[in-house]
């Protein structure tokens, strides 16, 4: 097998793991069953592993997880404005 395509797979599903949640907080225009614990658990983890992909020099982890941070930031931004 190819690992990094096993890997680009992998960071696919996890970069677009908070776009549906996103999608779903602006149309229903309600937080009430997202945990802002959870947002922000997951910010700090993509936030590590984006200065680990530097730190390996691996372009698959450091896009990733910048990918995610942005989702990320999109759906807290989200979450203050339908608390």
């Amino acid at each position: 097998m190819h690992w990094k395509i096993f890997g680009i797979c992998a960071a696919c599903l996890t970069t677009f793991g908070f776009v549906p949640q996103a999608i779903k907080i602006y149309k229903t225009k309600s937080v009430k069953d997202v945990s802002l614990a959870t947002l922000l658990q997951f910010l700090f983890g993509v936030t590590f592993w984006a200065v680990y992909g530097f730190y390996l020099g691996d372009w698959v982890i450091i896009l990733a997880n910048i990918v995610t941070f942005a989702t990320l930031i999109i759906a807290l931004a989200l979450y203050y404005k339908y608390r």
